[in-house]
């Protein structure tokens, strides 16, 4: 008998199993690239791994093989409020510990553009996006971004999106892409 277990429990589930395996989750550290380098190598995808000492990555966790050497402050990762706990301290030394996987979270920018469609002419709008884009890629450069993403509405992806591409921006199907909603766990509260 198969029971229907829903979306949310399926989420609790998998992160109680992780949560379970106790496998040692550290922060990044530099000693680490030569590893992360092969296993970028390994993995055969078409995109050079990215300078991991720019400041846009946020998050930078490694997965282990090994328990955490002495000197760290939190010796093994607990799954307590229901959230996995990091080593933090000191750096490994090159090759002390097997590196399994590693996941690097770095900012980017969605773009939402918002004109009047009623105001003036449609060269008029036309010039007040040349206007806004201009300033907001500035902007957006000032702050250290290096990309900028949209996503279209349907309605108007095939006209607006070639009006969009003569500003330089690249219509990307190469990847598909998937959207994590982040929520509370009800462990947190």
């Amino acid at each position: 008998m198969r029971l229907f277990v829903p979306q949310k429990q399926k989420m609790y589930t998998a992160q109680a199993e992780a949560c379970a395996t106790k496998m040692p989750i550290r922060e990044y550290h530099e000693t680490d690239l030569q590893a992360l380098r092969a296993i970028h190598a390994a993995q055969g995808f078409d995109y050079a791994l990215p300078d991991l000492r720019a400041p846009l990555f946020v998050t930078k966790i490694v997965l282990t093989a090994d328990a955490p050497k002495s000197g760290n402050a939190n010796p093994a990762p607990s799954c307590e409020s229901g959230g996995m706990h990091l080593s933090i301290g000191v750096a490994p030394e090159q090759g002390s510990d097997r590196i399994l996987g590693a996941v690097f979270l770095r900012l980017t920018a969605e773009a939402y553009l918002l004109l009047d469609p009623k105001a003036g002419t449609p060269h008029d709008r036309w010039r007040a996006l040349l206007t806004l884009h201009a300033a907001a890629e500035r902007d957006a450069w000032r702050r250290g971004l290096e990309d900028v993403h949209a996503w279209l509405p349907p309605p108007i992806a095939k006209t607006f999106g070639k009006r969009i591409q003569q500003l330089g921006w690249i219509r990307d199907d190469t990847w598909t892409p998937y959207c994590k909603k982040l929520t509370s766990n009800p462990s947190d509260k």
